[in-house]
């Protein structure tokens, strides 16, 4: 499977829409919460601050920063998927009218995201970074937008070194997630998992990158390997 472009992955993320929540659930065991609710704590929001979700979806990782930052604080939720942009708004006011008046959803690329700057005090990105690109780039344009001494936690899949997990983890995606996403007349959109896992940087891969966009960077594996927080800080000097 060749490498899709920037506009063949908006089109998918614009037909999963209506989907993405429950296929989430499945692709992450049932675990993504935890996931996210981790991937939050090591951005370090503070009540007061501004932050920033990247590739924000249908703004699940969104909610939970902002929940951190409250009192005071001010969210934005950022996606180059109108669809899953709207999907957030939607859910916002079905389910979570306490923490609209503290999100804001913008539409942008996160490889040339619309904001000034230094004008982030943290951020997240969950499942984003694999489906840029441009990974240096996108880095690079998060630690622009960070002010000195922010952090970015960044959740995505993860190759996990041991064989056993390795295979288990292609079986997962190919025996459970694939035909999930068949039910959903996703096969095509779903498909793409595995091969741009294989394509993504290792851990270790992904902290020289980071290191090389200007941040400190550490990268932590988690459910065996299987998925990976990449948590970067940008320098008081940067």
């Amino acid at each position: 499977m060749s490498t899709p472009d920037s506009s063949e992955i908006q089109g998918i993320f614009d037909r999963i829409a209506p989907f993405y929540d429950d296929l989430n659930f499945w692709l992450s065991l049932g675990q993504q919460r935890i996931w996210k609710l981790m991937t939050v704590k090591w951005a370090d929001p503070q009540p007061g601050d501004r932050g920033l979700d990247i590739c924000c979806g249908s703004g699940d990782l969104a909610r939970l920063l902002a929940k951190q930052t409250m009192p005071g604080g001010e969210v934005i939720g950022t996606d180059f998927s109108a669809n899953m942009l709207a999907m957030a708004a939607r859910l916002d006011l079905s389910r979570h009218s306490n923490l609209s008046s503290g999100i804001d959803w913008v539409e942008g690329d996160a490889l040339a995201m619309p904001f000034a700057n230094a004008s982030f005090d943290c951020a997240t990105m969950g499942y984003g970074l694999r489906n840029v690109t441009n990974i240096p780039g996108c880095l690079r344009e998060i630690h622009r937008v960070l002010k000195p001494g922010a952090k970015a936690a960044i959740l995505d899949f993860h190759r996990p070194s041991q064989p056993w997990l390795q295979t288990f983890q292609q079986w997962y995606l190919e025996s459970v997630v694939v035909p999930v996403a068949k039910r959903y007349g996703l096969t095509e959109e779903y498909a793409y998992i595995m091969p741009s896992l294989e394509r993504f940087p290792t851990g270790t891969q992904q902290v020289r990158l980071a290191t090389d966009a200007g941040f400190t960077a550490v990268h932590y594996p988690i459910s065996g390997g299987m998925m990976g927080v990449l948590v970067v800080t940008k320098p008081e000097d940067g």
